[in-house]
């Protein structure tokens, strides 16, 4: 902080010019300018997002740009839907089964849930009784099920795999 200074007038200019930075730093902090304010603490990020307008009394307000948001954010979406790596995520796993398998799932659990409310509906109470048995014994005879259909798919591998050696 020693700086040294050749005359009085160097002082005198180098003490308007930290008076007039001050003054700048203190309406920025302040918020006269919002718009400049918001764009020195942002770095300029927020420039694209806002805009000045004159309001009925002639002040400045300061608005949001609506449809650069919107264009933004629909652009963003769409670049992460859109994205290759996120095509070629979704083939990879259709073709690995994972799609199929849960359609069928979900298939076999609207088709029991829609005969089981169908059956509870009726005015018949033996329908009622085998709607509500559906709907608490289904889901135990769908899990046994795939239970011995993924034995069987693995006996079978074991097999041809000792037939192959």
């Amino acid at each position: 902080m020693s700086y040294k200074y050749n005359s009085l007038d160097e002082l005198r200019r180098k003490k308007e010019l930290l008076k007039k930075e001050i003054a700048d730093k203190e309406d920025l902090l302040t918020f006269n300018n919002a718009k400049r304010s918001l764009s020195a603490f942002t770095n300029g990020y927020t420039d694209q997002f806002l805009k000045e307008e004159l309001d009925e009394q002639g002040e400045k307000k300061i608005t949001l740009k609506k449809n650069e948001i919107v264009r933004r954010i629909t652009g963003e979406v769409k670049n992460q839907i859109i994205s290759k790596s996120t095509f070629m995520s979704i083939a990879d796993t259709a073709i690995k089964g994972g799609v199929v398998d849960n359609a069928l799932k979900l298939w076999a659990v609207a088709f029991v849930g829609n005969f089981a409310k169908n059956n509870i509906k009726s005015s018949s109470w033996k329908k009622k009784l085998i709607g509500i048995a559906l709907i608490y014994i289904a889901p135990f005879a769908l899990r046994f099920i795939r239970k011995k259909l993924e034995e069987y798919q693995k006996n079978k591998s074991v097999s041809s795999m000792e037939q192959l050696i």
